[in-house]
């Protein structure tokens, strides 16, 4: 199948399936203006800035992973998604089966609104929601049990009409699925399952909060799993989406084949659901040879992140060099970093650098115990979900809604600049949380203060949090704010001139005769971080006078 990019394909869609990821984008934007409120006052008042109620203060903190880690990244991904597999896996790029999309949809939306409903008038439950925290009020959270429940509905129609699109594709004489068709199906194999993990783990809870069974002993079991299909699910498209948009941009695609690519997204389906176990090693029942074999599985979870990485940065290096590109780093100069695309892309790889060195530290069974419980996990986590994930999915919208709007994006130079500053927040909101983290400052309190018992340090840190934080939520609204203006009709239409795109492609024979070892240098340098953070964890760990262990999850 030739291929197509994306703002061609989108702009031949039927009206029908425009309006469908229209819907989808402004609910994303909608929830990701909300989340990012949350999570800003969240920060505030932790730091002492902002003064609440403990109960709305709770509140806000469960609303803002409720609303940014279920509903901003699912809808993004489902816009992106459907976009792939309607573009990439047919002839004349179309949805199959677009009234169920339309159901899908609609039981997103419900979800999400049940999910605020009974965040905002139930205890304050974060987003795991387990049972034994809900007390006497079983109504609200009976709510948001049934937003969970109704956005896995969701995910599994959708999932079902990707699929479905893709098999319309081949009955129509499609021989073969290109890299990008074959990923967005591997792609929305994972959302499937991840629906059926969301029912297994809230399903048995939403009964019992309407009075139908016995509370549930074995929620955070169904949780851990969940998670772990959460977590990593958007690493997939996260990749799939580099893939297609720096083929866009510069007209590099893998100089390795069609056939080794796909075998590098298959790695997903492949190592990503066995390597769940080390969700687990808080549990006390855990035997300790699951807990040693959790370990050893968990080393296997990047692998397919890194190998993808790596045959788009190979590609991309060897066929600049073949273009003419010299120096060192030469070839980086070439790129073209005014198209906002293009920029958020480039920090989403730091920050999955970073991100990722930081959860290897995590995911040591002897140092989950320690740390699981702590300011450690929020400071690196969101260098995986704001700064990688999310990042990579602005970087589609911002070439998604002009195709489908026929709108110039609006802010371009802004945009194009945003990803900076929005990574030097993170940087200090993930360097002072995991500063914290090990200095035992917990998570999950909106009061660290302890009356003035608790280390001094943990102030000084927490005010760096919120400063942070206030970075990274301005950044990101302002990224909203552009990418609502472009859904407005304004009067100035896109015109391919609006891109930054460049033109690298050479043939693969003359490619592969440069050298191109930026990427296995960055992977050696990320293995050395690792090893250099585990040994200052451990280092700083055993300085401390007193060590408790972590008892919540992830």
């Amino acid at each position: 199948m030739a291929a197509t990019s994306l703002a061609n394909g989108l702009r031949v869609l039927p009206a029908g399936d425009r309006a469908l990821l229209l819907s989808m984008i402004v609910a994303a934007l909608a929830a990701l203006a909300a989340g990012v409120v949350f999570g800003a006052l969240t920060a505030l008042v932790r730091a002492g800035v902002v003064d609440v109620a403990p109960d709305t203060g709770y509140r806000m903190m469960t609303l803002h992973g409720v609303t940014v880690f279920f509903y901003w990244l699912y809808f993004a991904q489902m816009a992106v998604l459907l976009a792939f597999t309607a573009i990439h896996t047919r002839a004349a790029p179309r949805l199959a089966l677009p009234a169920l999309a339309w159901i899908g949809l609609a039981l997103m939306i419900a979800g999400f609104g049940a999910s605020q409903l009974g965040a905002w008038v139930g205890t304050p439950l974060l987003y795991d929601a387990p049972p034994e925290l809900v007390g006497d009020e079983r109504a609200p959270a009976a709510a948001i049990y049934l937003g969970y429940l109704l956005l896995a509905a969701g995910l599994f129609v959708l999932a079902a009409v990707t699929i479905a699109t893709a098999l319309a594709g081949k009955r129509e004489g499609e021989k073969e699925w290109s890299t990008l068709g074959f990923g967005a199906v591997a792609w929305a194999g994972l959302v499937g399952v991840s629906g059926v993990a969301t029912i297994n783990a809230f399903l048995p809870a939403a009964l019992w909060s309407f009075g139908w069974r016995d509370m549930p002993a074995d929620h955070s079991t169904g949780w851990h799993l969940l998670f772990h299909n959460l977590h990593y699910l958007p690493l997939m498209g996260t990749v799939l989406v580099w893939y297609a948009l720096i083929r866009e941009a510069t007209g590099v695609g893998s100089i390795f084949g069609e056939r080794f690519s796909k075998a590098i997204f298959t790695l997903y389906l492949v190592v990503v659901p066995p390597t769940s176990l080390y969700h687990m090693f808080l549990e006390p029942a855990l035997a300790p040879i699951v807990r040693a074999l959790g370990s050893l599985l968990s080393l296997f979870i990047s692998l397919p992140t890194v190998a993808v990485f790596l045959v788009i940065v190979i590609s991309l290096e060897a066929q600049a060099r073949a273009r003419g590109a010299r120096g060192a780093f030469g070839w980086l100069r070439v790129l073209p970093w005014r198209e906002p695309a293009i920029a958020a892309i480039g920090m989403a790889v730091v920050n999955l650098a970073l991100g990722g060195a930081l959860a290897f530290v995590l995911i040591q069974e002897r140092l989950a115990q320690l740390l699981s419980d702590t300011f450690f996990v929020p400071g690196y986590f969101h260098f995986l979900t704001i700064g990688t994930v999310s990042l990579t999915l602005l970087a589609a919208l911002t070439r998604m809604i002009p195709a489908l709007t026929g709108q110039a994006l609006a802010a371009r130079r802004l945009l194009a600049l945003l990803p900076y500053p929005l990574t030097a927040g993170l940087v200090l909101f993930g360097g002072a949380g995991m500063t914290a983290g090990l200095l035992g400052m917990p998570r999950r309190v909106l009061d660290a203060g302890y009356d003035g018992s608790a280390p001094a340090a943990w102030a000084s840190l927490s005010a760096i949090i919120g400063f942070g934080a206030s970075v990274m939520a301005l950044c990101l609204l302002v990224y909203v704010a552009a990418l609502a203006a472009t859904l407005i009709p304004r009067g100035r239409t896109a015109e391919p001139g609006d891109s930054a795109a460049i033109d690298l492609a050479v043939p693969r024979r003359a490619a592969i005769r440069h050298a191109a070892w930026t990427a296995p240098l960055s992977v050696a340098t990320l293995v050395l971080a690792m090893y250099a953070l585990t040994i200052l964890a451990f280092t700083v760990l055993r300085a401390l006078p007193v060590v408790g262990s972590a008892a919540g999850s992830h």
